[in-house]
């Protein structure tokens, strides 16, 4: 398998637009990058900061600190506000709109990243909405905003204002499951489904956050949690760490395969994983397990949760 990983050489290869951009960019290559690219609409740089439950607030947190050019990437504003579910995909126009406001055409490079102290949280899924609605030239940021900031590289609180864009999305339907695939796939097995969640979670021990609902996992599912992916400095771990945690879970990336969560943000990192190794058609499920809790069968939820 190859690997979607590059570390460019040059400033003149880092702002060529007319090769694809791999799954992960490093800090020097960014910080090279915007030197010599400027950011703008070739280079788009976003900060996806957000957190749930709301402890931080990412988005005063960019207007007081963020990658020099960089702009905000709201992931509770482009969804599908109308969906009594919790960050489900927006529509086609919904999402064009909204990243043409960004000063983001089909032929930008954009470049995510968030200000999780784990290095990668909700980029991840930024990186997967750009994918999904058909865009080439997207990269996560390995380590985050947290070693952006340990590396000393500059930082800023001016919010520039771009120049909107025109931008065309197309929805790859095959990169999204729906409530009634993961339902049909209990019975016909077609797709491998696994849940990037803690195995607190997972199995049902450990809470879930917010009212009204409690941990457990879909039948069938395995777990592997996304936190797997990453070392303790933030980075994401190399290939090869990466192909022996999915083989130790019997996952064969040669195989359709599916990735669930509680709101379908952290199965993005499995995604970017698979990817990073050569799988290039890995799914999500969308309503992930806050839809499948609310409308599945209880004999349907698997769980140890005892209600208090």
């Amino acid at each position: 398998m190859c690997c979607n990983t590059v570390h460019y050489q040059s400033t003149e290869e880092a702002c060529s637009m007319s090769q694809l951009s791999r799954a992960l960019v490093s800090i020097n290559w960014l910080s090279q990058a915007l030197k010599t690219c400027k950011p703008g609409p070739s280079v788009r740089v976003l900060d996806a900061s957000f957190y749930y439950p709301p402890i931080r607030d990412g988005r005063r947190e960019y207007t007081e600190k963020h990658i020099p050019g960089a702009l905000y990437f709201d992931i509770d504003e482009c969804k599908d506000k109308t969906s009594p579910y919790e960050v489900m995909l927006p529509s086609e126009s919904h999402f064009a709109d909204y990243v043409g406001n960004l000063g983001i055409n089909n032929d930008s490079h954009v470049v995510i990243y968030d200000a999780d102290q784990l290095g990668v949280y909700y980029a991840a899924r930024a990186w997967y909405m750009f994918r999904v609605f058909g865009h080439k030239k997207v990269s996560v940021l390995n380590g985050g905003f947290r070693n952006w900031v340990k590396q000393g590289l500059p930082v800023t609180s001016e919010v520039v204002k771009p120049k909107p864009e025109s931008y065309r999305a197309v929805l790859d339907p095959s990169l999204v499951k729906t409530y009634e695939d993961i339902q049909r796939n209990m019975k016909t097995k077609e797709c491998q489904l696994v849940d990037s969640r803690s195995e607190g979670r997972y199995k049902g021990t450990e809470p879930e956050p917010g009212e009204g609902i409690y941990p457990g996992h879909i039948p069938g599912s395995l777990n592997l949690p996304f936190t797997s992916f990453l070392t303790e400095e933030g980075f994401e771990k190399t290939p090869d760490e990466m192909r022996q945690l999915f083989q130790e879970k019997g996952i064969d990336l040669t195989k359709p395969l599916t990735i669930t969560c509680r709101r379908g943000v952290t199965a993005c990192q499995l995604v970017l994983a698979s990817y990073i190794l050569g799988k290039e058609d890995t799914a999500v499920y969308d309503g992930s397990w806050y839809e499948w809790f609310h409308r599945a069968k209880p004999e349907d939820r698997v769980t140890l949760w005892k209600e208090k």
